[in-house]
């Protein structure tokens, strides 16, 4: 895929991962369209990228919002004539034990605990894939959809629900590659270990040095090294339907 001909849609393109993704495909002469929920946060990644010289719009929507996400990959098809990419970043994290008992005291995850990162994590990323899919079907665009997993797809304690979610997102690219390699459309996923987002950088000093010491190259990843690996897979247009885990060698 040559980037400085392509539209890429990002979701979760407001800040963390998403917005670095977007800064990055900018940089190669890509045009955005940045979706998110915060409309405040979604202004700044765009002008990031109008500094760069491209086009980028913005669409506020809810990923698990089904007639939201038609209408949203309708609209990026009107306002650009194509959509070329998918990069399914939207996410959440809501952790916490499957059960946990001391002494008479028991807590469980709650269903809305486990249904709400479902419903994002793996819903959202369903949604728009199907939509991203059906657009660039329609406009006989050869494209290429990438999800968001993680190492943690494997299992990591006190991540049932995320676990899961990832996990699925994983395989959802595995059957697109297979299911809609007809149209000239590849599918894969990237599973970032643990990355320095504004999220990470909310541990404590010693919970992050612990965390180091258990990854192999000793340190978290970069957001630009997720975003690098987002550019690779669109440009190499014989890479589909694998995972590529970008970790640091750690392995949950």
């Amino acid at each position: 895929m040559n980037l400085r001909e392509s539209v890429v849609a990002i979701t979760g393109a407001g800040q963390g991962l998403g917005q670095m993704m977007a800064v990055t495909l900018a940089h190669a002469g890509a045009e955005l369209a940045l979706i998110d929920v915060n409309e405040q946060a979604l202004k700044v990644t765009q002008d990031q990228c109008h500094m760069l010289g491209v086009k980028a719009l913005t669409y506020i929507a809810d990923v698990t919002n089904e007639a939201e996400v038609e209408q949203t990959f309708s609209d990026v098809v009107t306002d650009f004539g194509q959509l070329d990419g998918l990069v399914n970043n939207a996410g959440i994290l809501r952790d916490g034990l499957l059960v946990k008992v001391k002494d008479d005291h028991v807590s469980k995850m709650s269903l809305e605990q486990f249904t709400s990162v479902i419903d994002v994590n793996l819903t959202g990323t369903f949604l728009c894939g199907r939509e991203a899919a059906l657009q660039m079907i329609q406009t006989k665009r050869l494209g290429m959809i990438i999800n968001i997993s993680s190492v943690a797809r494997a299992g990591n304690i006190g991540q049932t629900n995320y676990a899961a979610s990832k996990a699925a997102v994983a395989t959802l690219a595995t059957t697109w590659a297979r299911e809609l390699a007809r149209y000239g459309i590849r599918a894969a996923a990237i599973a970032p270990g643990v990355i320095e987002t504004p999220m990470a950088a909310q541990m404590k000093p010693e919970a992050i040095e612990r965390l180091e010491a258990m990854i192999p190259v000793g340190r978290m990843g970069h957001t630009n090294e997720i975003a690098s690996t987002v550019k690779f897979l669109f440009e190499n247009d014989y890479v589909n339907g694998r995972v590529i885990e970008v970790d640091g060698g750690i392995r949950m």
